[in-house]
């Protein structure tokens, strides 16, 4: 099960995704070349390269992988026909789906394939060592807010004394880290370093030193594992408010231009059907980021244990 080949394209971004697909397979000859983007976070590769894999080694599928980042350029590729599907699209990073997917009101310029079975959870953390113990610096920290009390144990230098977050490592991803510090008065400044591998390193090196540190993170993630993270309570979910609000729950799913549904309609209902947990990605995603496995061996080893989960949803 050799997992595809990244190909450079000059596709700009795109997506695809649809629910309830109840036309049978086709046969691996009728099978064409999709193109798709390559998720920018290692969860999201997880899921796309075991859906790929599946599609390609059972009906024949060719893959032509884009990088690009996550959020409204992917949307847009989908929307234009320039990707063919994405997978494990967080919503509440993605306001932009209420102008496209139905089921938010949009325009039906891109179809949901099914939810992708990941529930994210999104929010900002502090090691433990530091709200807690006969030790603790800041014991009174527990909301958001609560860091306007602590500024001096964040402050650095490259921020100009004021307190220092380590936002979305992505700024494509939309976080809204900054205005949502100023929205609710919080007087820090959010950095952003750049990749994920960067983020988690920091995070590392700082828990190991025992520094203070405020960072956002998301669950299923290896970090958890690794780090004894305490999150800080926002304030509830409000699309109105946003970004003075904390994320949503995020029921994650698979989206896809419309002709997914006709062109590839086979392809389309194993998409669909197609569902990891959290517990299963998390091994995966613990396996790459931490272990040092390659993708493709870690995709393929899961299918070659869990055939009676994934083959049932080639039908």
């Amino acid at each position: 099960m050799s997992l595809l080949k990244k190909l450079t394209t000059p596709v700009a971004a795109a997506a695809l995704a649809a629910a309830g697909i109840m036309a049978p397979l086709a046969p691996a000859s009728a099978a064409g070349i999709l193109t798709v983007p390559e998720a920018d976070w290692t969860g999201g590769m997880v899921t796309c390269h075991i859906i790929q894999s599946i599609l390609k080694d059972n009906l024949g599928y060719k893959f032509k992988l884009v990088t690009i980042p996550g959020g409204p350029a992917v949307f847009e590729g989908i929307r234009s026909g320039d990707f063919d599907f994405s997978c494990e699209t967080w919503p509440s990073y993605n306001p932009i789906k209420s102008n496209y997917i139905k089921e938010w009101g949009g325009d039906e310029s891109i179809v949901k394939l099914g939810d992708a079975g990941i529930i994210g959870v999104s929010n900002y953390y502090v090691p433990r060592y530091l709200v807690e113990g006969p030790d603790a610096k800041a014991p009174d920290l527990k909301t958001f807010q609560d860091l306007s009390k602590y500024n001096d144990l964040f402050k650095t230098l490259e921020t100009g004394g004021k307190g220092r977050i380590l936002g979305c490592p992505v700024a494509a991803w939309a976080c809204d880290d900054q205005p949502r510090l100023d929205a609710l008065g919080v007087d820090f400044v959010a950095v952003e370093l750049g990749s994920e591998t960067a983020h988690w390193a920091e995070m590392q090196a700082a828990f190991k030193r025992g520094e203070p540190f405020v960072a956002y993170a998301w669950e299923p993630h290896w970090i958890h594992a690794a780090l004894d993270l305490v999150p800080l309570t926002l304030p509830a979910y409000d699309e109105a408010k946003w970004p003075a609000t904390g994320w949503a729950e995020d029921v994650t799913f698979n989206m896809g231009n419309p002709e997914m549904l006709t062109k590839h309609a086979d392809a389309a209902k194993v998409i669909a059907n197609a569902r990891l947990t959290n517990n299963q990605q998390a091994s995966m995603i613990l396996a790459i980021d931490v272990d040092g496995k390659d993708i493709d061996d870690v995709v393929d080893d899961w299918l070659a244990k869990n055939e009676a989960i994934w083959k049932a949803w080639l039908n």
